[in-house]
């Protein structure tokens, strides 16, 4: 091979690698460009509004959950992603709770400014606090954010509850958590709440007392005002020809609170039938039964059996569980748990009262502190002579 052939391949060879070369960083290039182009809009729909998801991620949203859980939000026009952060930022929310608000309840763009001005002026009559009902706003979006179609009754049922003489903090914790009694006619609750006064007065109940009674009862189960007035008399004709008296049908009011309205006869008479079969008792005892422990009458056959047979397992009898039935409101695990810390503390269940491991966990708490104590406290022998400096 000639000097000028060899030359001549060695500049081919080295022109070959000067395009590899070219390419490759070509491509990286384009790669940098891509990765500088990345965003959540860059798979943008054709049919989701450009402007909300942008406005959107300017506010740190997680985009793809609203896509995964409500993207029929990211598609509709107008929306004030905007103006609903504004109001709430106003009101003192920060930017993590503005997105959290947005990303739980999307729909809240969806409310027109007009109509976001007025929810926060009938939110404020009730709960003046702005920090507070931020607060609010970030547990029940929903409740705030709402149709402007429902703004008056929202208004008349506010009035109404507190012509009740409710404290606004109770009324505004109403309007949270169920907000479909405040949306629908102040006439139907009017309705319900006077069935409510009506069975408690009926009962023996005392006019003095009655609004701290029905002030509690909403407050545990605001949704009482949203089911028919006739579920309340039906449930207590039941039980008064299950031979509950009077006063023991005002204790289980109390107790149960709202919940009464959520049991039926069909149900409540399958329950006791098996509770009494299976616990062996008379008429009589299972409604003593019943008054302390009122969650016989709502817990389905196959979750008392599965805690019937826990206990059973447990070593517990059915003695024990008659003398304090209370425990059949605990889940199985509960109770297994409580019965190993109570051994470890040398306490028997099986001989001892099942009071023990009884109550909420803070009475449990309680409990298993005072084994605690009194197994570690020395025993003092009144007898023995007491040692002294000569």
């Amino acid at each position: 091979m000639t000097y000028v052939d060899c030359h001549f391949h060695q500049s081919e060879r080295f022109a070959s690698m000067l395009r590899l070369v070219a390419k490759s960083l070509c491509l990286q290039c384009q790669g940098v460009r891509a990765l500088i182009n990345i965003r959540p809009c860059a798979t943008l729909s054709s049919a989701e509004n450009r402007h909300t998801v942008e406005a959107l991620y300017e506010l740190s949203v997680d985009i793809r959950k609203i896509r995964q859980l409500k993207g029929w939000v990211l598609c509709r026009d107008p929306a004030y992603v905007t103006e609903a952060a504004s109001l709430l930022k106003d009101m003192g929310a920060s930017g993590p709770v503005v997105a959290r608000v947005l990303e739980l309840h999307p729909e809240a763009v969806l409310c027109s400014p007009e109509q976001m001005q007025v929810q926060r002026e009938l939110w404020t009559s009730v709960c003046p606090n702005q920090r507070e009902l931020v607060g609010i706003i970030e547990k029940f979006p929903a409740s705030f954010f709402t149709s402007s179609s429902h703004h008056d009754n929202q208004r008349n049922n506010i009035a109404y509850f507190q012509s009740l003489h409710l404290n606004k903090r109770i009324v505004a914790k109403l309007m949270a958590s169920a907000p479909q009694s405040f949306s629908r006619p102040v006439g139907q609750n009017e309705e319900m709440v006077l069935t409510l006064q009506r069975a408690y007065l009926e009962l023996g109940g005392e006019e003095t007392n009655m609004k701290i009674w029905l002030q509690k009862l909403l407050t545990q189960n605001p949704f009482v005002l949203l089911k028919p007035p006739e579920a309340l008399r039906h449930n207590f004709l039941f039980l008064r020809d299950k031979g509950f008296t009077t006063a023991e049908l005002l204790r289980l009011l109390s107790k149960l609170r709202g919940f009464v309205t959520e049991l039926n006869p069909d149900s409540m008479r399958r329950t006791l039938a098996y509770s009494q079969h299976t616990m062996g008792c008379s008429e009589p005892q299972l409604r003593d039964i019943v008054i302390e422990c009122p969650a016989l009458l709502y817990y389905s056959e196959a979750i008392l059996a599965e805690r019937f047979e826990g206990l059973r397992r447990a070593g517990i009898s059915m003695a024990q569980i008659t003398e304090t039935p209370t425990i059949l409101e605990l889940t199985i695990q509960i109770v297994s748990y409580r019965i190993q810390r109570l051994r470890a503390s040398g306490y028997d269940v099986k001989t001892g009262s099942l009071e023990a491991l009884n109550g909420t966990k803070k009475d449990f708490e309680k409990s298993y502190g005072r084994l605690q104590l009194r197994r570690e406290r020395p025993l003092f022998n009144p007898v023995a002579p007491l040692k002294c400096d000569d």
